[in-house]
């Protein structure tokens, strides 16, 4: 007979065993709940810029448009060629600028980071709990 303790015919650590693995698949549970929500958010937070991007895109060229007409008859008895060169000077600077604010935008664009973050915790007590 064995005289090791037992709860129920189960080795402690058996037990140990199967508390383990079930947190480890509450919290694989939890974390991929988590992933599919930030994901949703992600997808309409893009869907809702790339949609507000194209209608301001869209009245930018309308409003260039219109200034550039507007300053073309104003100075068409001056000289309209150095107001044109004025204006598409004017439009290149926003132009370049918004470029290098959209490169900065995408440099610092962090994707799940909430997920990321809690995966790190969970690694970080796994590694001291088995530790």
């Amino acid at each position: 007979m064995d005289s090791s303790p037992t709860t129920g015919g189960v080795p402690p650590l058996t037990n140990s065993a199967k508390r383990l693995a079930h947190r480890v698949f509450v919290i694989c549970e939890n974390r991929l709940q988590l992933l599919m929500v930030e994901a949703q958010e992600e997808r309409e937070r893009i869907f809702s810029a790339i949609m507000v991007a194209v209608v301001a895109a869209a009245f930018s060229l309308l409003t260039g448009i219109t200034i550039t007409i507007i300053v073309a008859v104003a100075f068409w008895d001056h000289d309209p060629l150095i107001a044109l060169t004025i204006l598409a000077a004017i439009y290149a600077v926003i132009a370049v600028s918004l470029c290098i604010k959209l490169a900065q935008f995408q440099r610092d664009w962090q994707t799940l980071p909430t997920t990321i973050e809690q995966l790190k915790k969970d690694r970080e007590c796994l590694e001291k709990y088995l530790a």
